[in-house]
């Protein structure tokens, strides 16, 4: 039983897996769960209006709240890892942020992750850095509208994702918000990620304040809580204590079937 009481999210882009995307909702929902979160659940930065109806509808037909989206990020499975610093690529982010909105205004999510985006050969980093400080700034000015918080998140694995720690995506934010005055912005922990890139998850408690949401999973593995060497509990509580009362979404690969893997949490505790 977890020590803290905050509030736990199916990220149905890596769970469930075992079901067509717009089945998910209802599969989180069956297993006792009242929110979720998706990656970007299209193929295109811009799909039709029947397939974002189509989703927005599964979402709501589920009875479940969805409490995180991301930004469209190019071809995760080919190895892309967000636009936001992709120079040529900008016009299409703001297109999809236009979107992002919109889903956020139908379903009532309002944080939204913006993955940075690789260090691409032959492109001055310099000038990805521009670039990621202008989409990002259009980012929250288009999510502003509703309520909406833009995150950004340090990732772990083998790609040139340039921020690897919570430092660097802090450092991040804070040059958006003076170079831009934007206010909207907040940091994702992954305290799975920030773990396997070595970064000292204990300290991240102390930028509780900045913090827009949480994700989790065990490592090595990347699996459920409990199948990894994480004070994945410990970590929480910490975060609990030092302000944070936000979601805290299951973004782990599971080591069985999805709905196996939940029998780390009791039941009553997977309703928000």
């Amino acid at each position: 039983m977890p020590t803290h009481r905050l509030r736990f999210d199916v990220n149905c882009s890596i769970l469930f897996t075992e079901l067509p995307v717009l089945q998910r909702p209802a599969a989180a929902r069956a297993a006792g769960f009242d929110a979720v979160e998706f990656w970007w659940p299209f193929a295109e930065a811009v799909p039709s209006s029947t397939e974002v109806d189509a989703f927005v509808a599964a979402i709501r037909d589920a009875g479940v709240q969805l409490v995180g989206l991301n930004f469209f990020a190019g071809d995760m499975p080919g190895g892309d890892r967000g636009l936001v610093s992709w120079p040529g690529r900008s016009a299409e982010f703001r297109e999809n942020a236009a979107l992002v909105a919109a889903i956020g205004a139908a379903t009532g999510c309002r944080n939204f992750n913006a993955l940075y985006g690789n260090r691409l050969p032959d492109v001055d980093p310099t000038e990805q850095d521009e670039v990621a400080v202008e989409n990002l700034a259009a980012a929250a000015a288009a999510v502003a509208r509703i309520g909406g918080t833009v995150l950004v998140e340090a990732v772990s694995g083998p790609q040139p994702y340039p921020l690897r720690t919570a430092a660097d995506a802090i450092a991040v934010i804070e040059v958006v918000r003076d170079e831009r005055e934007v206010e909207n912005l907040a940091f994702l922990a992954d305290l799975y990620h920030l773990t396997v890139n070595g970064d000292d998850v204990v300290k991240v408690t102390e930028h509780a304040h900045r913090i827009g949401h949480v994700q989790i999973a065990d490592a090595p593995g990347r699996h459920e809580p409990g199948t990894g060497g994480i004070d994945l509990d410990g970590h929480l509580a910490r975060l609990e204590a030092a302000g944070y009362h936000g979601w805290v979404g299951l973004e782990y690969v599971p080591s069985g079937p999805s709905a196996e893997s939940f029998d780390w949490l009791p039941r009553e505790r997977r309703a928000g």
